[in-house]
């Protein structure tokens, strides 16, 4: 077997309240400035001026950029490493869910390295250590605030650039439930399919192991019980508690064993169109899970029982395919569009967006090759 490595950050906080260490965590790291890097709704809700006062209270000064956009851009991370120098800061906080996270992680490569986000599209670009970065989870689907992926738009390719490196892992992540409640049910739905895609993915990755294999599991069997309910009320701290554990336990596992062919596709449709990528994620996850199954249809068969389906008296294909359905049955019930025509995608741009799906860096663990053809039909079967 070959080596694997296995990367997560060091401290990692969970449970209702934790964000309220936030300001000694930041200067137990040597920050005395740090920029909060976060979005306008983040800001409008007052949890941005919140933090900021929890840090405060630490000693430290605090600077809020909240220029980051859904699917954030290269310009977005540009005009938050503007204030990161004018301000002269020296330490980072992203609070919200993905988009924050990673143009956070984009403005620390900046003050790292220098150059432009560019520079560092594919795997272990960067060459200095990143500046402290604790990430601040407001969602439960990404896991940015824990992995070592950085997705940014390219706006003048209409690419979502995929940045892996070990050293944009936060040093801190914080995963306060009581953050996520105010999260819609539209939101919690699409957040919570993102996470069961990283966790399927993963479990089907090329590159898994028994230590992602494990988390992959237990971050299924949690989504499949508690998404419903999450989305069903989002005030329910239990369902809320559960899913927080569950998108970290997802990104434990694709962190370490990568991802495939869902999200080098779903890339493409965020950067096209800038559409919400669990939503496209949900979306694609079983098409792609019906090609890959030929490829591992005893890992389907366990991920259908994860999912509590009684695959009792089943052949193993018919134990995977339960799987599919599985996945089918969650998306509609919680509210997911059925199908990316709903989302505006043309038949006529499947084509550039295959051939960019084969060039992204998530594709490299997918369980079975795909041809641009059959890529191109991956698409046409979701549409």
């Amino acid at each position: 077997m070959a080596v694997s490595t296995y990367f997560i950050p060091s401290v990692n906080l969970m449970g209702a309240g934790c964000v309220n260490e936030v300001g000694e965590r930041l200067k137990g790291l040597g920050g005395t400035k740090a920029l909060i890097v976060t979005d306008a709704k983040l800001s409008e809700l007052g949890i941005a001026e919140k933090v900021k006062k929890i840090i405060e209270a630490a000693g430290l000064q605090v600077v809020i950029f909240d220029g980051t956009e859904p699917n954030p851009t290269d310009h977005n991370v540009d005009a938050g490493f503007k204030v990161w120098q004018d301000e002269k800061c020296d330490a980072l906080v992203s609070l919200g869910g993905g988009s924050s996270h990673d143009c956070a992680k984009g403005v620390g490569l900046l003050a790292a390295n220098g150059g432009r986000i560019h520079d560092y599209e594919g795997i272990d670009k960067s060459g200095n250590p990143m500046v402290p970065l604790v990430a601040v989870n407001t969602t439960a689907g990404t896991a940015s605030e824990m992995t070592r992926f950085c997705i940014i738009t390219d706006t003048s390719r209409k690419v979502k650039m995929a940045i892996v490196d070990w050293r944009v892992t936060p040093a801190i992540s914080i995963n306060d439930p009581e953050l996520m409640v105010s999260m819609p049910p539209a939101l919690t739905a699409a957040t919570g399919m993102d996470a069961l895609t990283h966790a399927v993915e993963a479990y089907v990755s090329t590159a898994a192991t028994p230590l992602t294999d494990s988390a992959a599991l237990m971050a299924i069997k949690l989504i499949s019980e508690y998404l419903p309910r999450a989305v069903a009320n989002g005030t329910n701290m239990e369902a809320r508690e559960k899913m927080a554990y569950a998108q970290f336990l997802a990104g434990m596992a694709f962190n370490n064993a990568g991802l495939g062919y869902v999200h080098a596709m779903a890339h493409q449709l965020g950067g096209f169109y800038n559409l919400p990528h669990g939503v496209c994620n949900a979306i694609l996850l079983p098409h792609v899970a019906q090609f890959n199954l030929i490829a591992c249809v005893d890992r389907f068969r366990d991920i259908a029982i994860a999912m509590g389906e009684n695959v009792e008296g089943l052949s193993v294909n018919e134990a995977a395919q339960r799987a599919i359905d599985s996945i089918k049955k969650l998306s509609a019930f919680i509210g997911i569009p059925s199908g990316l025509a709903e989302l505006g995608v043309k038949e006529e741009d499947l084509p550039i967006m295959a051939e960019n799906a084969k060039k992204d860096a998530c594709q490299l663990t997918n369980p079975r090759l795909a041809t641009l053809e059959e890529v191109i039909q991956i698409f046409k079967n979701a549409m």
